[in-house]
């Protein structure tokens, strides 16, 4: 349970996260720490990231944002190296247990 006070600082940091304005590093570190424990404040963050997307992107980032739909940070493409671009089967060693399964 978020004391008042704690709950209003860390609302304080959202919003500017959300705006796109600046964080300093120990905020984002002592939001982090209550991300990390508090479900309700990793929602909080997780829309904090969107909208802070949304404002930037096109429609769809927005669409997405509005619906809370997907991670707000993806992960980068698979990209292989283009002198070598190995074996389809060497990608997927790599690969989650449930991914090589099928």
């Amino acid at each position: 349970m978020l004391s008042p006070a704690t709950r209003l600082r860390l609302q304080e940091i959202l919003d500017r996260l959300s705006a796109g304005r600046a964080v300093a590093l120990e905020e984002r570190i002592y939001l982090q720490k209550f991300a990390d424990r508090d479900p309700r404040v990793g929602t909080w963050l997780r829309r904090a990231r969107r909208q802070q997307q949304a404002a930037t992107g096109d429609g769809l980032d927005r669409l997405l944002a509005g619906l809370d739909l997907g991670d707000p940070d993806p992960a980068p493409p698979f990209r292989p190296d283009p002198e070598d671009p190995g074996d389809l089967g060497d990608w997927f060693g790599s690969a989650p247990g449930w991914l090589r399964r099928s």
